[in-house]
């Protein structure tokens, strides 16, 4: 649905203006959905647990339960300013195409007629990412699957997700998306960070390849990074800067580290928060001129219903399971969104 808003805008890259300007937004979502799998069980994954004779017992119930809690925050996620679902939503663990389209097409998320854009990844536990995508907001023209090689210290293939990029048109602009899940920190994360070096090495030549083709190409990179926006694959691989100023035509601007700064986070453990769900974006998306869309704000999604409510772990996000016992929540992360916006003629 195209939406114009009457909005005088107090933002760090706007100036708000003596009248109220006419602009149109569309909103950018990723979303981690901790493990949603089918009850199947694929004899070419790891997906035993999450099967009925598994140890999660794995029934129909709490798969419906799964893709009711999913579509219902999707479905609202970013929606303060705009009153509707996503424009384009990135998720991330989620077993196949299968369990994507009995999400879209559930009662909560039908109205919006999203599209799929899905590749299945060499992950040992089966887990994929994805592009869902409203089809009267964007159309995709090419889409593509980046493998990440990684090996361990015996030299053996460490299977993990691949990274989605998909070119298309919002409202007719062209803009990008690559969808991220890079390795976990499973075995600490000072063990584990090379993976990561290299998932960012991987998402940089990504970036570069299709800035060799146009130098100004509006691209957004977000997913579950597994690290945070200090940490060195964002500062020293990517270069991702935290502030919107003197940004050269190769920039990536970061607008999550700010959030995380203040103590904001997506997912907590042992008492401290981390902003391992990310979204940041290249220059060409910071555009006072405001040509086509470019950005205006981020947020991190955390309604109450989200939450824990109460004991050790009150405010974290409420998950599906906890201490190995099913307790029917949503995710172990929240949602994190931005907002486009461009100016239309009255």
């Amino acid at each position: 649905m195209r939406l114009l808003l009457l909005i005088c805008f107090f933002s760090p890259l706007l100036t708000c203006a003596q009248k109220s300007d006419t602009y149109q937004i569309r909103t950018v979502a990723f979303y981690n959905l901790e493990n949603v799998f089918d009850t199947k069980n694929d004899t070419l994954i790891f997906d035993d647990d999450r099967t009925p004779e598994g140890k999660d017992k794995w029934t129909e119930e709490r798969y419906l339960n799964k893709i009711e809690n999913m579509s219902k925050v999707i479905s609202e996620i970013g929606s303060t300013y705009n009153k509707t679902a996503p424009d384009i939503v990135g998720v991330c663990e989620v077993e196949n195409l299968g369990v994507l389209e009995d999400l879209v097409h559930h009662k909560n998320l039908a109205k919006f007629n999203y599209g799929i854009v899905h590749f299945e990844s060499p992950d040992e536990r089966g887990i994929d990412v994805a592009l869902l995508y409203k089809k009267s907001a964007f159309v995709p023209v090419n889409f593509n699957s980046h493998r990440l090689l990684l090996f361990n210290l015996e030299g053996k293939r460490d299977y993990t997700r691949d990274q989605l990029i998909v070119e298309g048109l919002l409202d007719n602009e062209k803009v990008y998306f690559i969808v991220n899940h890079w390795p976990s920190r499973s075995g600490g994360e000072a063990r584990s960070r090379p993976f990561r070096l290299e998932a960012a090495k991987l998402n940089k030549r990504i970036i570069d390849s299709v800035q060799r083709q146009n130098i100004n190409a509006k691209i957004i990179s977000m997913g579950d990074f597994n690290d945070d926006p200090i940490d060195p694959s964002f500062k020293k691989i990517l270069q991702v800067k935290k502030n919107s100023k003197n940004l050269d035509s190769l920039s990536l601007y970061g607008p999550m580290e700010k959030l995380y700064k203040k103590g904001r986070g997506s997912l907590a453990y042992r008492d401290k928060w981390n902003l391992f769900d990310q979204l940041y974006m290249t220059s060409s998306l910071i555009d006072n001129k405001r040509e086509g869309y470019s950005y205006w704000k981020v947020g991190i999604f955390t309604p109450e219903y989200l939450m824990d409510p109460k004991g050790k772990y009150k405010g974290y996000p409420l998950r599906t399971y906890a201490g190995g016992s099913y307790i029917g929540g949503y995710s172990d992360h929240f949602p994190v969104y931005l907002h486009l916006i461009k100016k239309v003629n009255p």
